[in-house]
């Protein structure tokens, strides 16, 4: 299969493969478009975090049509393969095709998440001879790093109600549904008093892990709740411990795989190993198929010579051992999508503070809403702070959609069914969905494989089914 340069498509992923665009590096990008865009005489805004939307008027015979929106985002994730040579910042991407017909970049990412949606929009846009209704097409940015782009869009400068989101792949699939959530920051200053007693240290090792959005329903292990569980179970039955630090988790968005305690007790080491022993015992049995590598590490250490007070040692723990956390509830909808799940994903102990980062997701609003409000009530219980940030808003499943009905009826006339499917995940387009509620939305793509990997590669067939289908469903939207 050869990568056509005079298929405008080809030609337009190619150019922006020449053109570095790493999360946070999209300006070169979002400019290259805002020049087109001008080139084509055609309607543009650029805004402070470099999203771009160009409009289009519609057609002959678009005229009376609903606006749409065409949406996609512009940066990539920029990793490579051990010992190439190449820098996300200044070098263009070295593309080829494979023996098997698929499209790649030698020894790196081949962005083609999104490029290949920004490549359509691209070549929609310049066409004279594609039939449309008014086009919106809008290229965000930062959505490798969380939807920051498209969370600075404003209602105001969206001029549709019926959106095509170009980031979904699978040639014959559009999603359907997508999490919300909100980080809930915990904050506590920690009093701290001298120490006598003996330190000790436990880790939590052995962990699967694994993305909150994609695995929570799968009850692993969370390496935070473990070991404040054994230590606070310990507690209850007559071992008082004292922390004098607790960190653990790398990402908030991420189920932790590691957690590490120090704390003092005045018991000698044997009789508190085997307590806590016993502890991660029965957590292995809970544990025996989802995570059967859990293990408890356990060491004395040199005297401390401070700890947190008893007080503080105790908001702590109580606030972890009691935080709602893991898969809540699953969709009546849709069979086996996680409905709603809370993630708590980072501890940290540093300069006399206690921080935790808690995402709480769910595709519908109120359950994000009410799992924060339980954080909070939770955290105001133990003498803590809690503020909710980063706000990302659902797109809940809806049983009506006129614009999943055409691509249902496009693949139909080509004697091929869509396949719909839902992700606990966030996707920008619940952005687009909590800015405009009635927005009707669907997501579609060519198959491309190995995303955020240099193993990353876009099937060139599917590149042009995929546009035939995206055309056809357009040229329906009358």
């Amino acid at each position: 299969m050869e990568f056509d340069l005079n298929k405008r498509y080809c030609y337009y992923f190619n150019e922006l493969a020449k053109i570095p665009r790493g999360s946070r590096n999209e300006k070169a990008a979002s400019d290259w478009v805002c020049e087109f865009a001008k080139a084509h005489g055609l309607t543009y805004k650029q805004d402070h975090v470099w999203n771009v939307y160009i409009e289009k008027p519609a057609t002959p015979g678009y005229e009376n049509a609903d606006p749409l929106i065409l949406q996609a985002h512009l940066d990539m994730v920029c990793e490579k393969n051990k010992g190439v040579e190449h820098d996300f910042e200044k070098d263009p991407l070295d593309l080829y095709v494979d023996e098997n017909g698929w499209l790649r970049a030698r020894g790196t990412t081949l962005g083609c998440d999104d490029g290949y949606g920004v490549a359509y929009m691209m070549a929609i846009l310049e066409s004279d001879d594609i039939p449309h209704p008014a086009l919106q097409c809008w290229f965000t940015t930062m959505e490798e790093v969380g939807l920051l782009g498209a969370m600075q869009i404003k209602a105001e400068d969206l001029h549709a109600h019926q959106m095509i989101n170009l980031d979904g792949g699978g040639e014959l699939e559009t999603a359907v549904s997508s999490a919300g959530g909100v980080n809930v920051v915990i904050k506590k200053k920690i009093d701290y008093e001298p120490n006598t007693e003996n330190t000790y240290a436990i880790r939590v090792r052995g962990l699967k892990g694994g993305h909150s959005g994609g695995l929570i329903h799968l009850e692993l292990g969370n390496s935070i709740i473990i070991a404040a569980t054994i230590l606070k179970e310990a507690e209850l039955e007559g071992h008082p411990v004292q922390l004098v630090s607790f960190d653990g988790g790398l990402k908030y968005n991420a189920i932790p795989r590691e957690a590490d305690v120090v704390f003092t007790a005045a018991e000698d080491a044997d009789t508190l190993k085997a307590e806590l022993d016993k502890k991660a015992a029965e957590i292995a049995t809970q544990l025996e198929f989802s995570d059967p590598d859990f293990r408890l590490e356990f060491e004395k250490l040199d005297t401390a010579e401070q700890r947190m007070t008893k007080q503080c040692s105790e908001d702590i723990l109580n606030f972890v051992y009691l935080i709602p956390n893991g898969f809540q509830h699953k969709s009546m909808a849709i069979e086996g999508l996680t409905l709603a799940s809370s993630n708590l994903g980072v501890v940290v102990t540093k300069d006399g503070e206690f921080r935790g980062d808690v995402l709480a997701r769910s595709a519908i609003e109120s359950y994000s809403e009410s799992n924060g409000w339980r954080m909070h009530v939770l955290a105001e219980l133990c003498h803590m702070q809690a503020d909710a940030t980063d706000r990302i808003f659902c797109w809940n499943y809806a049983a009506e959609s006129r614009l999943r009905d055409i691509y249902a009826d496009v693949l139909k006339k080509q004697g091929k069914e869509l396949i719909t499917h839902a992700t606990h995940g966030g996707l920008e387009t619940g952005v687009f969905k909590g800015l405009v509620p009635d927005m009707d939305i669907i997501c579609c793509g060519p198959v491309a494989e190995g995303a955020h990997t240099p193993e990353e590669r876009l099937d060139l067939a599917s590149f042009d089914r995929a546009w035939d289908i995206l055309l056809a469903i357009i040229a329906a939207c009358k």
